[in-house]
């Protein structure tokens, strides 16, 4: 049973972030962008905005422009850290003390939460009396069951009786949703993803504006603890106590740690959905996708190199996608942190670095001697990418100089994990090893498989899974020494495919192209 009510805190968190936040933004958007204004940061510069803003954070307060208009609320909804995200003072106006001194941050949609979002909405926007009545009823009822749930469980109770409300208050907003929240309301739990919304849910800031103004209420002759309490707050506010994904550093090495091996062989995945991206791609070659790789936060990033140089970005379930337009086409690529990724391009011989959420291009750097065409993998904060015989490291940071590792064999397909560099020929050239170089000891060796190998992901024991152009699938030891053949669970050559140790799903491509499989281990 408390799996269950972890379950329904999961799908209730699920539609908050991926239904009603991306519904809140857009109506947001679509407020000024009718009056005429180009940004979020140009909405809330304008007078009128300020000043109702100012206003739901500060009291006793008169203005010196729109005094009439100047009000004193009983509470104060805007919490410190959310002033701070929207607006900073201005130069030289310290002494001023009305909303005539600050401007707005360079903010955009994508930093606002569902509980900011709200709030600008209900204050800021013009709003149908329904529409103002489903957003307050949907903020209402995210700090109800989930900010203000520390428990991270919703009853069977308590669930059939905020479902219906929940569902008609985002049907109020967009009729068009029912699809998505049946499909959510069928989502199975997913351990990691649910830990992460917790963290996101909980009203952490709001608790710490409270221990901050305790802490302004301590005495002065402890002053020296009110100092060393304030350091604390503001690292806490600053990482939050964990990282990003709700699992810390040494949370991550405690959990390696005991991770039992997997047996040369084992079925270990079952497939738990499929998505359908179809209406995202052209028909014909168009639709092709290169490579695929699951993000830390369960993010699929998507080669499509000739969709219009697309790489397709969604959630594991196929919703809140997005899309980077990659001059040159993106043919392969590879996550180098939690938010960003670097890809090898059809038409360059240079690799770009995209941030996935902004979208921006962080770098490009020009590799000479490299192969398009070609995969492209990670080691040690490193790159690694393919020459003509070789396998080319790239300090990304620009702290050290181009390394070129002689190999056995043109590299085509690369995949790296602890300090070992698998690779393999390019199939059509009738090779079936699979070559590993150990990076710490500068050492190669290979091993012979049934088949060609085409596509490999590593496990969550360091172990391998290789795809072979026989379709066979391969389970390879985490040395590179030995394997097994295992189920292909309808694989076939043209697949690709991708593990992530962090969510411990497998997604792969399918002969279908637009058709993506998730396997969740058994």
């Amino acid at each position: 049973m408390d799996r269950d009510d972890k379950r329904r805190y999961f799908i209730v968190g699920s539609v908050v972030l991926e239904v009603v936040t991306p519904l809140f933004r857009t109506k947001l958007e679509s407020d000024y962008t009718t009056k005429g204004l180009a940004s979020l940061q140009a909405f809330l510069n304008t007078q009128p905005i300020i000043h109702i803003l100012f206003h739901l954070r500060h009291r006793n307060a008169r203005c010196c422009v729109d005094g009439q208009n100047c009000c004193n609320h009983p509470s104060l909804p805007l919490i410190y850290c959310q002033w701070k995200r929207l607006y900073s003072e201005k130069p030289g106006l310290a002494l001023h003390g009305c909303h005539c001194k600050f401007t707005a941050n360079p903010v955009q949609l994508k930093d606002l939460d569902v509980t900011l979002a709200s709030l600008v909405l209900l204050n800021c926007c013009v709003l149908t009396p329904a529409d103002a009545a489903a957003i307050q009823g949907l903020r209402q009822y995210k700090n109800d069951y989930l900010s203000h749930n520390t428990t991270g469980r919703i009853s069977h109770t308590e669930y059939k009786s905020l479902w219906t409300d929940l569902t008609n208050f985002v049907l109020q907003l967009d009729p068009s949703k029912q699809d998505e929240l049946v499909k959510l309301e069928k989502r199975p739990l997913d351990e990691a993803l649910c830990n992460s919304y917790t963290l996101n849910l909980l009203d952490i800031h709001k608790k710490l504006d409270e221990m901050d103004t305790s802490i302004q209420n301590i005495r002065s002759d402890i002053k020296g603890q009110n100092a060393y309490m304030q350091e604390i707050l503001l690292y806490i506010r600053k990482d939050r106590c964990t990282s990003e994904f709700g699992i810390s550093e040494l949370q991550e090495k405690d959990k390696r740690s005991i991770i039992k091996p997997f047996k040369l062989g084992q079925d270990i995945f079952q497939l738990n959905h499929k998505i359908n991206l179809i209406s995202e791609i052209s028909d014909g070659l168009k639709g092709y996708a290169s490579d695929i790789v699951m993000m830390n936060d369960g993010r699929l990033v998507i080669c499509f190199p000739w969709q219009y140089y697309n790489l397709l970005i969604c959630n594991s379930e196929g919703f809140q996608t997005d899309s980077i337009h990659v001059k040159g086409g993106p043919c392969y690529v590879t996550p180098i942190n939690n938010l960003a990724v670097a890809i090898t391009l059809m038409n360059s011989e240079c690799v770009d670095i995209y941030d996935i959420s902004s979208k921006l291009k962080l770098q490009s750097i020009s590799v000479p001697g490299m192969w398009r065409w070609r995969d492209i993998t990670t080691i040690d904060n490193k790159l690694v990418v393919c020459g003509a015989n070789s396998l080319i490291i790239i300090d990304y940071q620009g702290e050290e100089e181009l390394k070129t590792i002689v190999t056995e064999c043109r590299p085509y397909r690369l995949h790296c994990h602890g300090d070992k560099i698998f690779y393999c020929d390019k199939y059509f050239n009738n090779n079936k090893y699979l070559y590993v170089y150990s990076y710490a000891d500068d050492i190669h060796y290979n091993l012979k498989l049934p088949s060609e190998p085409r596509r490999m992901t590593s496990l969550q024991d360091d172990s391998l899974y290789v795809l072979c152009d026989d379709s066979s699938l391969q389970h390879v030891s985490s040395d590179g020494r030995q394997y097994k053949t295992v189920s292909a669970k309808g694989l076939n050559k043209r697949c690709g495919l991708a593990y992530n140790t962090n969510q411990r799903k497998l997604v792969t491509t399918t002969p279908h192209w637009g058709i993506f499989n998730i396997f969740y281990e058994k």
